[in-house]
């Protein structure tokens, strides 16, 4: 586990005049019945731009979603992990010109507060000398302590399908491979959803037979995903958390309802409530996204609804190093 902390006072300061951008895919975590432990990379992507400086100031420039409401100083949450990486590292800044262009919905269950910490942490380890920085495996120890699960670092980290698990205080994934077949369709609506609320209407506790049929599902899913898509329906029903969300978002179980009676694999994003539908094939994607909105458009007056046909990532973070 890649995690010693240097004693105080042996930080290194970072060169000035380095800069970098990382990219990293927004994703889509729980897929049904993998609760806390399956996550999708998609193709919808934040950029973070980091120049090193020599004078100790913050410099930070922010557009797109949260531009509005997110701080611009050392409260954010990409400074913040920007710096604990660094310290874990045994480096320090002496200053940071940072721009963020945010695309990924904030609050909406695709993982943006995943894709932050990963493009802060992957920045931090770019940016110190090549002697010292780590593997993407220290990345996702990092972040999913960050995170507190790696459902959703994971995935943001190396691409493609996360199956992830915990070990005490280790973390660990393995990457699958989707079938190129699969096309993740997004309903974003125009509503929050906080991991933390959602989180609080889960029961303590589930019986064991829902436990054994949930089992059964998440198994399932896995070969539907990198295997034969046509078991994608009843491999993304789910007995473990979203049945008790439901209140919290009820135009998207509304939403998933009608196209699951339809034969769309369809699931809560995440925490939502954002709806995910992994359709099989163009045809399919495209009559899900004709479905979302004539559905919205009848049932859900007071909701507005982003539809986004997207890809399934397959690279994960990437970072450019800009030359000088």
């Amino acid at each position: 586990m890649e995690t010693t902390q240097p004693a105080a006072g042996e930080l290194t300061t970072l060169a000035a005049g380095q800069q970098l951008t990382v990219r990293v895919p927004g994703t889509s975590a729980n897929l049904g019945p993998g609760y806390d432990s399956l996550g999708l990379a998609l193709s919808i992507y934040d950029t973070l731009t980091v120049e090193t400086l020599d004078n100790g100031e913050l410099e930070f420039d922010l557009s797109g979603e949260g531009a509005d409401t997110l701080p611009r100083d050392a409260s954010h949450l990409v400074i913040r992990a920007i710096n604990t990486a660094l310290e874990r590292l045994g480096f320090r800044h002496n200053g940071l010109k940072i721009t963020a262009d945010n695309v990924n919905p904030h609050g909406r269950g695709l993982g943006s507060s995943a894709s932050a910490v990963v493009a802060a942490v992957t920045a931090a380890n770019a940016l110190v000398p090549e002697d010292a920085r780590r593997s993407r495996e220290w990345i996702l120890q990092l972040t999913s302590e960050m995170e507190g699960h790696p459902d959703n670092v994971a995935p943001a980290i190396f691409g493609g399908l996360a199956l992830s698990w915990q070990d005490s205080e280790q973390y660990s994934s393995a990457r699958a491979d989707v079938v190129p077949s699969v096309i993740p369709v997004v309903a974003v609506p125009d509503y929050e959803l906080s991991t933390e609320t959602a989180r609080g209407l889960l029961p303590a506790s589930v019986g064991h037979h829902a436990a054994a049929m949930n089992a059964g599902r998440a198994a399932l899913l896995i070969h539907a995903l990198t295997k034969a898509p046509e078991f994608l329906l009843p491999a993304t029903e789910d007995y473990l958390h979203q049945s008790y969300r439901a209140e919290a978002m009820q135009p998207s179980a509304q939403l998933i309802a009608a196209l699951r009676s339809e034969g769309h694999a369809a699931v809560v994003s995440g925490a939502g409530p954002t709806v995910l539908a992994l359709a099989n094939g163009e045809e399919e994607a495209a009559i899900v996204a004709s479905r979302i909105s004539d559905f919205a458009a009848g049932n859900t007056p007071g909701v507005a609804w982003r539809v986004l046909t997207l890809a399934v990532d397959v690279e994960g973070a990437r970072v450019e190093l800009h030359r000088r």
